[in-house]
């Protein structure tokens, strides 16, 4: 399976995926809207013309980017598109020049086995919480808050 940016045509069915997953309590609900505002953050893996999984990696700030709406259908999890949709994130970081990426996640297992550490949410900046809002479960946070270092580009040699 390839992952892929994700196009226009995409978005109906990222919201969906995505909204699946929130309505279970395990991630922030998106809006149509957000999605479309943010479509050049999302990473797509299709498969027989369907989204079976979704990722995004929003910019921050000059040095640290967050993976989210991470979702994989779930007739389709334990294949490891979800590791696949986190490392087109990171990939992406790296092109970037961004140094770090963290997530917030109920599935810190998961993260773990792609290379995330954990870290106390008070080392991370207070702009992140700036969503904490549209959550249900805001004050009572019960996601864990993990990064990862991203290795800079090798330059070429041969350049």
């Amino acid at each position: 399976m390839n992952v892929v940016k994700a196009s226009i045509q995409d978005v109906p069915q990222m919201h969906k995926l995505i909204n699946d997953f929130a309505n279970r309590g395990d991630m922030l609900p998106r809006a149509l809207s957000q999605i479309y505002e943010n479509l050049r953050d999302y990473f797509v893996i299709r498969h027989g013309g369907s989204v079976i999984g979704c990722a995004a990696l929003h910019v921050n700030w000059m040095d640290l980017g967050e993976i989210r709406s991470l979702a994989v259908d779930g007739s389709r999890q334990h294949e490891g598109l979800g590791g696949v949709l986190v490392e087109a994130c990171v990939e992406e970081a790296r092109s970037l020049g961004l140094p770090r990426v963290f997530c917030l996640t109920r599935q810190p297992a998961f993260f773990s086995k792609q290379g995330f550490v954990p870290v106390d949410r008070a080392q991370l900046p207070h702009k992140i919480w700036a969503e904490c809002y549209y959550c249900p479960k805001f004050p009572d946070c019960d996601e864990f808050a993990l990064i990862r270092e991203v290795q800079a580009p090798v330059p070429d040699a041969t350049a």
